[in-house]
This record gives C-alpha cells, sequence and structure tokens, in this order.
C-alpha cells in the first residue's frame, strides 16, 4: 500500500501553512464558509497560496455557495482542487474548470457506494461525521466500521482525526488520505506546529 497523503485542513495563516508543507502536508485546505471560525478572505487566501513552495495541492472548502460568487473567488485565487461539503448536487460540482471531491456526512444506516456513486465526476469523496445542522469542523470521529472496504473512488477520512488516533482510523478504513483541522489546533484557525508533525508523522508510519 503507498503511504497515505494528509491535508491540514482549515487553514488561516501563511506560518501555519508553510509550517505545514515543512512538516510533508501534501494538502491545505482553506475554508470558504463565513460561519466557519477558519474562514478566510479571498486576501488572506491569496497570500497563504503565494508563500507555498511547489507541489502542495491547495484545496478549497466550500459549503452551498452560490455559482456566481465561487466563480469570483476562483477568478483571484488559484484553487488547486475544490472541496463541496454542503448539500450540493453533481451539477452543482462540476462547471468549474477544477477537479473536485465530494464531502459525505457519515451515519449510520448510510450506504456509502451509493452516496458515492451520484458523484462520478469526483477525484473522490471526503468522508465526515453527521451532526444535524454541521456541515464540518466538529471535532468528532464516526464509527470507522461503517466505511465498506472496497469503494469505487479514491477515500479522504475526515472527523475527529488526532496525531493519536490516525493510525488506527488508517488501519482500519485504508483511506487514500486523512484530512484534519482541529486536531492539530491551539486554538480555531491556530495550528500547533507541533502537532501538525506528530499527525503527518504518525499518518506516515501507519
Amino acid at each position: 500500500m503507498s503511504a497515505v497523503r494528509s491535508k491540514i485542513c482549515g487553514i488561516t495563516r501563511v506560518e501555519d501553512a508553510l509550517a505545514a508543507a515543512a512538516a510533508g502536508a501534501d494538502a491545505i485546505g482553506l475554508v470558504f464558509y463565513a460561519r466557519s471560525p477558519r474562514a478566510v478572505s479571498v486576501a488572506q487566501a491569496q497570500q497563504i497560496i503565494a508563500a507555498l513552495p511547489p507541489f502542495v495541492t491547495t484545496v478549497g472548502l466550500f459549503v452551498d455557495m452560490p455559482r456566481a460568487e465561487l466563480q469570483q473567488i476562483l477568478a483571484q485565487v488559484p484553487l488547486d482542487l475544490l472541496q463541496f461539503h454542503g448539500d450540493e448536487s453533481v451539477e452543482q460540482c462540476e462547471g468549474y474548470g477544477r477537479p473536485y471531491i465530494k464531502a459525505l456526512r457519515v451515519k449510520a444506516g448510510d450506504d456509502i457506494a451509493a452516496q458515492m456513486a451520484q458523484y462520478p465526476s469526483a477525484s473522490g469523496v471526503l468522508l465526515d461525521t453527521f451532526v444535524e445542522g454541521v456541515p464540518g469542523g466538529t471535532g468528532l470521529a464516526f464509527d470507522w466500521s461503517l466505511v465498506p472496504a472496497e469503494l469505487p473512488k479514491p477515500v479522504i477520512l475526515a472527523g475527529g482525526l488526532t496525531p493519536d488516533n490516525v493510525a488506527a482510523a488508517i488501519a482500519r478504513v485504508r483511506p487514500y488520505a486523512v484530512d484534519i483541522s482541529g486536531g492539530v489546533e491551539s486554538a480555531k484557525g491556530i495550528k500547533d506546529a507541533d502537532k501538525v508533525r506528530a499527525f503527518i508523522r504518525a499518518a506516515r508510519g501507519a
């Protein structure tokens, strides 16, 4: 099995982006959702992306954003990948000239494979924890045994991961990548460089 990739999401500061890159993060996430404590402005996103070294994928997270508003952001921010974290249909995820991943919020009884099949054009799916009324960033893990062993697209595992539990999560789910935000923070939107390093080290060693 190839090494599991790591995404550090909810980056709001240049120094945190650089620390994540130095630690070996494959991707960073920028949240364009005003209600999130980790939301960034266009100007913040531009500064963060401009500071990054090559080969770090920049991911923009959106929640049910109107198409015209999202296109305005893409005209100003050179994102590599889009992450749709709301109730977007496949049609609402397409047409931006960027690859995308679709977040699915997992709860008992879900048919994850059937939900994935609704997004055939997605590059992968991100599995997060279902909490009523909250699109993500809850800091809560879901029951990893709900994830089928064989799925047709790359799986990015999120939801309540920490440096201490990521190895166990990888052993159980065997995801393509892991995604963390709150589990490596000293405060909402402020990353702890030591925790970021510990998370990526644990993910790579799993």
